[in-house]
């Protein structure tokens, strides 16, 4: 029986070598946008367009368009990145951040969750930056905040689900060279996406609710 990936914000970066590389898995994927880019109209994907995932209005609908539809894999992907500082604050910012970051995913798995069954797996991507212990240079305020935030829920999500038989994984794909971080970063999306979904597929009951860097080490809260 043929698999079914999710994923949010996968019109570029990430999200786009996530749908290309589970694609050609043999997975049925179905891209979640607001808006299509090129590419991923070029790809043969099931794409449920126009959905913000931050509103409550559009992630009702997503739900509706995926009703009684299993989902096998849930990827967490969309997420925005912005710098605050105390001597550069933009509140409005933080909090576009913490309701993108932090709450839409809790706001599609809850919507979903019913579509997810005993051995389905839920993929946050989160970032180290929001890890604590390992902040050593302060700055991107919102960003953390947003990120730790998500760390938090999604290991609250991995006690809830767990008797269901649904894993989480909190992952962090590495210093990606999208158009996030203004193609800044160290790795590929293509290698990180390949990472990630290693990841993914060791995902399971017992190591569910970790906090995982995408080349395999697990990283400090």
């Amino acid at each position: 029986m043929t698999k079914h990936v999710v994923i949010t914000g996968a019109n570029r970066g990430i999200g786009l070598e996530f749908a290309k590389q589970y694609l050609a898995q043999g997975f049925e994927v179905t891209a979640v946008v607001r808006k299509p880019s090129t590419e991923l109209e070029e790809l043969s994907v099931n794409i449920i367009e126009g959905i913000d995932v931050s509103q409550g209005d559009d992630v009702a609908r997503l739900a509706s368009a995926l009703s009684g539809k299993s989902i096998d894999v849930l990827i967490n992907n969309a997420g925005i990145f912005q710098n605050e500082s105390l001597a550069n604050m933009d509140f409005d910012a933080i909090n576009a951040q913490l309701q993108i970051n932090a709450v839409a995913p809790v706001r599609v798995t809850h919507a979903l969750q019913a579509n997810l069954n005993s051995g389905s797996k839920v993929a946050m991507i989160t970032s180290r930056m929001g890890s604590i212990a390992d902040n050593g240079s302060g700055a991107y305020i919102g960003y953390r905040m947003s990120k730790a935030a998500l760390n938090a829920a999604g290991v609250s999500l991995a006690h809830e689900l767990k008797p269901k038989g649904v894993a989480v994984a909190l992952l962090h794909p590495g210093f990606v060279q999208t158009q996030m971080v203004n193609f800044a970063g160290d790795i590929s999306p293509q290698v990180a996406a390949e990472r990630l979904i290693q990841r993914i597929e060791e995902l399971n009951l017992d190591n569910t609710g970790s906090f995982w860097h995408s080349n395999g080490d697990i990283l400090p809260w």
